[in-house]
């Protein structure tokens, strides 16, 4: 998915070189022209030749950014927006409710500069068998940064078993809440099925 940056007032993020921006410029021009044949023909139908030549790159130059075709889809910059906005919140709320609002504050943005992507990918990776089995490689990498955030908000290590299964079920009430939306033709609000998701975990999964 196509990169985003936030930043802290209180910690600027230094101004990337001439190199990385066209390194970043590279990854979404491909990455968006691959969105464009996917969303007019299908993912199957659409080979990486052809992604290469509408992104006007090599074919090589694409397979140097996303090593196989599942990554063109899968590969994205969320993890590390999502735990900046989650260490970003107040130390005085509960890990639970740091977690929700940093999720919130994350989707929002990602709501107001990529949502056709966002909409493209989730999708995607409903309706081709070879993304949903790729997904639980993301997700551990995404349960090893929450993990991390969780254990540093709670004095406990990031490898104690309610940590673990704490940072599952976060991960696993929004990856429902993302298979809900699509389910209902993505025309509800993302942001409040979420929060909805996350409730259920916050009042101890009652029915």
């Amino acid at each position: 998915m196509a990169s985003v940056q936030t930043s802290s007032a209180a910690q600027p993020q230094p101004r990337l070189g001439l190199r990385e921006r066209k390194k970043i410029q590279t990854r979404q021009a491909i990455r968006r022209a691959a969105y464009r044949l996917f969303e007019r023909q299908g993912y199957d139908a659409t080979p990486v030749d052809q992604i290469a030549e509408a992104a006007d790159v090599s074919p090589s130059t694409v397979f140097r950014y996303f090593p196989t075709k599942e990554d063109l889809v899968l590969t994205d910059e969320y993890d590390r927006v999502m735990e900046a906005a989650i260490r970003a919140r107040p130390p005085h709320e509960s890990p639970l409710e740091a977690v929700r609002h940093g999720v919130l504050d994350f989707l929002r943005h990602t709501i107001e500069h990529d949502i056709t992507e966002l909409m493209q990918r989730t999708r995607l990776v409903r309706a081709v068998p070879a993304l949903r089995g790729r997904t639980a490689e993301g997700t551990a990498e995404s349960s090893r940064m929450l993990r991390a955030v969780l254990a540093e908000r709670t004095g406990r290590s990031a490898d104690d078993l309610e940590v673990r299964v704490a940072a599952v079920a976060i991960l696993a009430a929004i990856q429902e809440a993302m298979m809900t939306w699509v389910d209902r033709g993505q025309g509800e609000d993302l942001m409040a099925i979420i929060g909805r998701s996350l409730d259920v975990l916050a009042r101890g999964l009652t029915l």
